[in-house]
């Protein structure tokens, strides 16, 4: 008898070690290698909608969110004055499509999953006493590490396109600012610094946002990482730590079990990519743009006149890779012909889905031709996952891009993470380059 129960205990406790080994949300981040979480995945903590399909969602949020975001890039100019963690899909209640990454803020350390974003540069959770946000919230009176930053810190005067204010009457001359997001949301915020732990690493006096009140649906709701290249980024702050380099891997948004990964510094790079330049713009250091040069419809090379491709620093037109924008936009000139040449290549009539024009009928995917994107020293053929999205009855395929919205002045051609899903995308900072190869994320 006491032989059958050991025998028992032993076949539930190695049923119970089996489970949870394959359950994907119980793993942990590892190294300098962090989970990338679809917002709208089994493993993120946030409600999904309640809407029919993933397919409806992402119609959703180009048609709705694009906007905001594309003129959000568009208006980030620079006032003069101046280890890997699990990525997965943001939520729709952050009004704008996001990947979120499980990061730890004070000591001992607080859990946020904080949105992954490469056009910005401070990071900024929701603080304790906040208006306006949500029921996480970062707790700063536990946490023994956490100081206030006064004005005279030199990371008050990083800040970047925010309005600043210094108040008086405490020990220190608080570092106040407020910021705009998304386009139609914004908010408060005092600047600190605080621990930040990704994975197994610990990022000291990390000085980040921490958020007072907030106005508008865009502002995530449990805080932003800035991946951006200024000087309050987490490649600035985190010094040698991660030798100015990151890579990451967005999953599919299909992936509801499975997240993708955020790779921090040289380990586990891949050694084999394709690189091109990253190119400067003084008046939008953040951004990482990169220079599209021309892009192929199957075997034609789509006319586009070069001035709504070229960098241009001075108007700051030119392409940027960007983690927040779900669908790839292009100018209207440069977007109706590629547009163009496409519908002359697959069988018709067309129609429209949302905010995509070039809808078939799916019968006649065969037909669909390879979209490259040519960009200096590296040309990416994007797979029809990438380039297609299908309507939720899977009776009609579009093409998965746009024109930039009517109603923003943009000059910018956006290459969003629809397109970057399943590629692992490198950003070397220290050695001016972007890097993208082929691997399966989820």
């Amino acid at each position: 008898m006491d032989l059958r129960i050991s025998m028992l205990v032993l076949f539930f406790a190695l049923l119970i070690s089996t489970t949870k080994a394959l359950d994907p949300c119980d793993s942990q981040s590892k190294a300098n290698d962090l989970s990338i979480i679809p917002i709208y995945s089994k493993c993120s903590p946030f409600k999904p909608p309640k809407i029919e399909s993933w397919v409806n969602t992402i119609m959703d949020m180009a048609s709705t969110n694009d906007p905001e975001r594309v003129k959000y890039l568009s208006s980030l100019v620079a006032q003069k004055k101046a280890s890997s963690v699990p990525i997965g899909p943001g939520q729709r209640l952050f009004n704008i499509n996001n990947y979120v990454v499980r990061a730890k803020v004070g000591s001992p350390g607080q859990l946020m999953f904080m949105v992954l974003d490469t056009s910005n540069d401070a990071a900024w959770v929701p603080c304790s006493g906040c208006t306006g946000c949500s029921n996480t919230m970062f707790t700063p009176n536990t946490s023994s590490s956490y100081t206030p930053l006064d004005c005279s810190k030199p990371q008050c005067s990083y800040l970047r396109g925010v309005s600043t204010s210094c108040v008086s009457g405490g020990p220190t001359d608080q570092c106040l600012f407020n910021q705009t997001y998304g386009g139609d949301s914004s908010f408060s915020a005092t600047l600190v610094q605080d621990s930040l732990t990704l994975a197994n690493d610990v990022v000291p006096n990390y000085a980040f946002g921490c958020i007072n009140a907030v106005s508008g649906g865009s502002i995530p709701t449990q805080g932003l990482l800035g991946l951006g290249r200024g000087p309050l980024s987490l490649l600035s702050q985190s010094g040698s730590l991660y030798s100015g380099l990151f890579s990451y891997c967005l999953p599919s948004f299909k992936s509801y079990y499975f997240s993708g990964s955020l790779k921090l510094g040289p380990l586990g790079q891949p050694t084999k990519i394709r690189t091109t330049p990253l190119l400067n713009n003084p008046h939008r250091p953040s951004l990482y743009f990169v220079n599209l040069t021309g892009v192929s419809i199957g075997r034609v090379l789509v006319p586009i006149a070069p001035e709504f491709l070229a960098f241009n620093p001075n108007t700051g037109s030119g392409t940027v890779i960007d983690s927040g924008t779900v669908v790839t936009r292009f100018v209207q000139p440069a977007y109706e012909a590629i547009r163009d040449q496409f519908r002359k290549q697959v069988k018709g009539p067309f129609s429209n889905l949302g905010v995509f024009d070039t809808c078939f009928a799916s019968t006649s995917e065969a037909e669909a031709p390879i979209v490259t994107l040519h960009f200096t020293g590296l040309d990416l053929k994007l797979p029809t996952e990438n380039s297609l999205i299908h309507s939720s009855s899977g009776n009609l395929a579009c093409l998965a891009m746009a024109a930039a919205p009517n109603n923003v002045n943009s000059v910018l051609n956006v290459i969003a993470n629809y397109q970057q899903q399943n590629l692992r995308i490198l950003f070397d900072v220290a050695n001016s380059r972007v890097g993208i190869a082929r691997e399966l994320c989820n």
